[in-house]
């Protein structure tokens, strides 16, 4: 059986070297698309975007955080957003969030471009927003920096399923089958 979404899920990697070759807008609009079909609850669709592909202000952008080198190297950026005035529950809000990120995450990968999840400038959300030139009312939920490959080379590894399983209730589990015994 063909699987492209589990092909797509166990083959994408975190990607922090660009070549400088540009992204084309009509790309990340295609990722943000992708992104906005994630779910959310009752259906609020929270997130909001800021596209950036001017290097001054990625230039700014990569003050703002210790992996300064992938933003001013990533030839276009997101920044996801979450409207407060659409909101209606913080944690369900969030996780929606994350739903649309690992969404646009897969598009890019689905579209040869490369991507990564940058977390850490959250801390520093105030001044990315005057960066931006938004208000407080629009939450930093991640930044997400976007290219052309340098490589694939990057390596990952998971750990057993057997090791995130803390209980079973009910059923039957045939021995050796999908990896638990």
């Amino acid at each position: 059986m063909n699987q492209p979404v589990q092909e797509a899920i166990r083959t994408r990697r975190s990607i922090r070297e660009f070549t400088p070759q540009p992204v084309e807008r009509a790309l990340l609009l295609r990722i943000i698309q992708a992104g906005i079909w994630a779910p959310s609850g009752l259906n609020n669709q929270p997130w909001r975007f800021v596209l950036v592909r001017d290097s001054s202000i990625r230039e700014q952008l990569a003050g703002l955080t210790q992996y300064a080198h992938i933003v001013r190297a990533a030839p276009a950026l997101i920044a996801v957003y979450l409207d407060q005035e659409k909101m209606y529950d913080r944690v369900k809000d969030h996780q929606a969030a994350g739903a649309c990120i690992q969404n646009m995450l897969l598009a890019a990968h689905e579209l040869g471009l490369g991507a990564v999840w940058l977390g850490q400038i959250l801390a520093n959300k105030e001044q990315v927003n005057n960066v931006l030139g938004l208000s407080g009312h629009y939450e930093l939920a991640a930044l997400l920096a976007f290219g052309h490959p340098v490589h694939r080379s990057q390596q990952s590894q998971r750990q057993p399923l057997e090791t995130f399983i803390l209980h079973e209730f009910g059923g039957t589990v045939p021995c050796n089958q999908g990896g638990m015994s």
